[in-house]
């Protein structure tokens, strides 16, 4: 049994259902140039429709600080929406007060419509009650549909909850899920894989995992602080030398918890940082001072390879190496491409997230082969982090 009140819970027919969606899509000169989070409110948007709801969308766009700002409008998502769902999506110029009202009033059931971003009123990050009240007035219902926003204690992403009937939409659902799936209650052995720059980013993240996990990787710029650590040279590479006790802490834990580090046996160096820059390979603790670490090398790519084999369960955040530039994306795009195999077969459980990985992932040509992949980035590293999302709590039964 679900722990948060989903669609199937609710009633909806003929009722007006606050929706809120994460459409905080990226556009250029007022066009939508990459549709991925509109596409997957499409399911929720579409079950309420068929069901005879007034549906009507609520989303942040950008940083507008409480103010109006014409070029953080979501008149142009309402026009990619319209064209996605393939019907008549109206728009009002507000999300709250006799604007918003007028487009509400007037629609019957099944109709869609956009409200204006709900970061033009300070109210929103606020978490303001009357704000949520105004929200509250043009609607019967409480849906949100938007796990990205889920870690934000805002107006329209957690306040309304409280004061209209809420449930998940069918995306927040979905991820829930899977994520569930992937960390609370796991098929094991249960395999992370960390990467990034830096520890001092993480270091929650890392703590929860070495909890949970039976096997953590610890890859991209991160892993020359453990490597640092360990009384490895690591030349010019990027490091954190003040989180050597940090790391040498977590390493400790995870002995306790047996949970098997996995850090580069061998790396891929290079004199400057740029695409294509002359490279070796080298051990992981053999760097000369006047090189840098840019990727994995071979043998620690097979022997992160060897642990995905023995894996049930796989939670991926964080490129291996500096992926974005060629060669140095060869380890990530890899191990990758051997996850996504296993995850395709249906051997692995393999979850992703975070916006580094999702790209890392897009290179390799496989995201649409991990069982899932979030689009979320802060919300998604705070629940790796084992922390309380106030957009999901809102939602429990």
């Amino acid at each position: 049994m679900s722990a948060y009140k989903t669609i199937d819970d609710l009633d909806v027919a003929g009722k007006r259902v606050l929706v809120r969606v994460d459409f905080n899509v990226p556009m250029k000169d007022g066009v939508v140039t990459e549709a991925t989070r509109i596409e997957r409110a499409l399911p929720t948007i579409q079950e309420l429709s068929k069901k005879g709801a007034k549906t009507i969308l609520l989303s942040h766009f950008g940083r507008p600080g409480g103010k109006r700002d014409p070029k953080e409008s979501l008149k142009p998502v309402a026009k990619k929406l319209e064209q996605m769902l393939g019907g008549a999506v109206d728009f009002a110029d507000d999300c709250i007060g006799e604007a918003a009202q007028k487009v509400v009033r007037k629609m019957i059931g099944g109709d869609v419509a956009v409200l204006e971003n709900t970061r033009f009123h300070k109210g929103e990050e606020k978490n303001d009650p009357e704000f949520i009240k105004a929200l509250a007035e043009n609607g019967d219902l409480y849906i949100n549909d938007a796990f990205s926003a889920a870690h934000r204690a805002h107006a329209s992403t957690e306040g309304l909850a409280h004061l209209l009937p809420a449930a998940a939409g069918r995306a927040m659902e979905r991820e829930l899920n899977y994520l569930a799936a992937a960390l609370s209650n796991p098929e094991r052995p249960l395999m992370a894989v960390v990467g990034g720059a830096k520890v001092s980013t993480k270091i929650e993240l890392l703590l929860n995992l070495v909890a949970k996990a039976n096997i953590l990787v610890v890859g991209g710029g991160m892993a020359n602080t453990f490597l640092f650590a360990n009384g490895a040279s690591v030349g010019k590479s990027l490091c954190e030398p003040d989180l050597a006790d940090t790391a040498r802490a977590i390493m400790a834990q995870a002995a306790d918890r047996d949970c098997e580090i996995i850090l580069p046996v061998d790396v891929v160096t290079a004199k400057e940082f740029k695409a294509g820059a002359a490279h070796e390979v080298c051990a992981a603790d053999k760097v000369d001072p006047d090189r840098m670490i840019l990727d994995l090398g071979p043998d620690s790519v097979d022997m992160i390879a060897s642990r995905i084999e023995k894996a049930k369960t796989l939670v991926w955040n964080g490129p291996l190496g500096a992926f974005e530039l060629k060669p140095f994306d060869t380890a990530t795009v890899e191990a990758a491409r051997f996850a996504a195999k296993r995850a395709k077969a249906g051997d692995l459980v393999a979850v992703a997230g975070g916006g580094d990985t999702v790209a890392a992932l897009a290179a390799a040509g496989v995201e649409g082969d991990f069982t899932y992949v979030s689009t979320a980035g802060g919300a998604f590293l705070e629940w790796l982090e084992g922390k309380d999302l106030p957009g999901v709590a809102a939602l429990k039964k």
